[in-house]
This record gives structure tokens, sequence and C-alpha cells, in this order.
């Protein structure tokens, strides 16, 4: 029941994002560099890994989406194939540590997923958004509650987006939709590393 109530905030947060604009990073442009710390609290540094390997970069929302769960599970069931193609993946999402461990209980991941402190990394790729109001409310009655998911009062979400970067630093692929049901899978993501 609460799985059918939270896609009914997500089919009515869908009219809200239908509007937004293509904003990020495009393909043929450098990618930002970022450093973060991932789960295991090790300090990720993208051009460091760009370095020996291409880089995946995933922008997910939090562990309380559905669609980001099942779309995380997908790229972890195929971690050995980007491995295999010279490149490595990395999540980002606001959630703080202790909402990125209910997302690896979820999900199985065990590649690095790094919480993007004050959405520094998100506004530098144009993925950020901030919720509006009706719908923070919305996510609340349903009991999803931003300000202690990502441990801000700020309400800032990305939109799902997928980069493949080459060593190069240069971005080859990109998948940014506002209808947050669309992301990448990973026979696409492979054509491009």
């Amino acid at each position: 029941m609460k799985i059918l109530l939270v896609t009914a905030i997500f089919l009515t947060s869908l009219t809200s994002f239908g509007q937004m604009e293509q904003s990020s990073i495009l393909v043929g442009q450098k990618a930002p560099m970022f450093k973060a710390v991932d789960q295991y609290g090790k300090t990720i540094a993208s051009d460091e890994i760009l370095k020996n390997e291409q880089l995946i970069v995933v922008f997910y929302r939090g562990q309380w989406c559905p669609y980001c769960n099942k779309h995380l599970s997908h790229l972890q069931d195929h971690v050995g194939d980007f491995k295999k193609a010279g490149a490595r993946l990395v999540a980002i999402t606001p959630e703080t540590n202790m909402s990125v461990s209910k997302t690896i209980d979820k999900t199985k991941a065990e590649y690095s997923i790094l919480h993007d402190v004050d959405s520094k990394i998100m506004k530098q790729y144009g993925v950020d958004f901030v919720l509006p109001e009706k719908l923070q409310k919305k996510y609340k009655e349903y009991g999803i509650d931003l300000a202690v998911s990502n441990g801000n009062d700020d309400q800032t979400l990305p939109v799902p987006a997928t980069y493949v970067i080459g060593k190069d630093g240069i971005v080859k692929y990109v998948q940014y939709d506002p209808d947050y049901k669309n992301r990448s899978n990973a026979k696409e993501i492979l054509k491009h590393l």
C-alpha cells in the first residue's frame, strides 16, 4: 500500500517537473571534477579515478524512491561488466550516510555512494532542483521527510541522471530526464565505454 501511495506522489510530481529544461552537462563537454566521502569513509576524487579508468556517475534521489532502488540494483548487477570495460561506477545522492545505509540494504550496492553535502556536485552537473512546497507537504504526509533523509532543510533533489566520462574528462554519454521513471540501463552505458 505504501508503495502505491509513494507512486501516486511521483505521478503527481511528474507534472511539476515536466517543464524542466535541459540544464545538465552535455556530451562533449568537460565533466566537473568532484571529491566526496563514500559509505566506507573513503574520499573519492573523480580526477584520481580518471587517471586509470573511465567513470560512470549516477545521480539518484533517495532510498524512499522505488525507481531509484530498482535502477541502483540493476547497475549493481553489471558492476563486473563495467569493470571489464575499464570503468568505475559511482552514485551520488543528497542523502546522509544513515539513509545511504538503507539504500545499500535495499539494493545490495557495493560501489561507492557519495553523500553530496550541500548539493554541491548536483549543482556542478546542473541536475539539482528544489521540490515545490506543495509536494514537500505531500511527501511528508506519506512519511518521506527530506530534511531527515538529507540532513538539511533545503529540499533539493537531483533529476535522476547518468554520465559516462572518458579518461580525458570529456562526457561521452548523458541520460538526463525530468521524468524520474526514465533511467539509464547497463546495455546503453556499456555501448559508450
